[in-house]
């Protein structure tokens, strides 16, 4: 989808909204394709000072297979969009600067980036994943396992001495 940009381009302090939805279905993150839905997002364009700044959130259903816990799951999340947007070619050297083709913003493509800059490296059921215990494999997200704690080779001797 296209944003026409071309009525704020020369009026510093305009501003225009948008609102979209992108499907990235077809996006493959570490072998999985975390997002079956088509994310939204929406925010506005304004002119500061001739330099149009894109501001906004994208909303999205992320769903996996947790890397930690190895459990699926399926949670919301909101990514922010905080891009520069130019109609100067000689900026197109510079990553962060989004080009307006014909005094129109690609918001796919800025969708499609802002989302693969913000995805975390691990997919997580939730951000504070507890994982798995490595002797028996229990989910410690569901609580404690009957596993005892391992002593530490570095105090093995202190403890021998508590035990006399």
């Amino acid at each position: 989808m296209k944003l026409e940009l071309t009525g704020i381009l020369d009026q510093p302090g305009a501003s225009v909204p948008f609102s979209t939805e992108v499907d990235l279905s077809g996006l493959d993150y570490g072998g999985q394709n975390p997002l079956p839905r088509p994310v939204s997002a929406s925010g506005t364009v304004r002119n500061t000072a001739g330099v149009l700044v894109m501001k906004g959130v994208i909303r999205a259903e992320l769903t996996g297979v947790c890397d930690r816990c190895a459990a699926d799951f399926s949670r919301e999340v909101d990514f922010p969009i905080d891009v520069v947007l130019s109609a100067d070619p000689s900026d197109e050297e510079d990553e962060s600067v989004f080009p307006l083709e014909g005094g129109c913003a690609d918001l796919e493509d800025i969708v499609r980036t802002a989302v693969v800059l913000n995805m975390d490296q691990k997919l997580l059921c939730r951000p504070d994943c507890k994982g798995v215990c490595f002797r028996c494999g229990k989910n410690l997200n569901e609580g404690p396992c009957g596993c005892g704690r391992e002593p530490d080779p570095r105090t093995a001797a202190l403890a021998r001495l508590l035990k006399k």
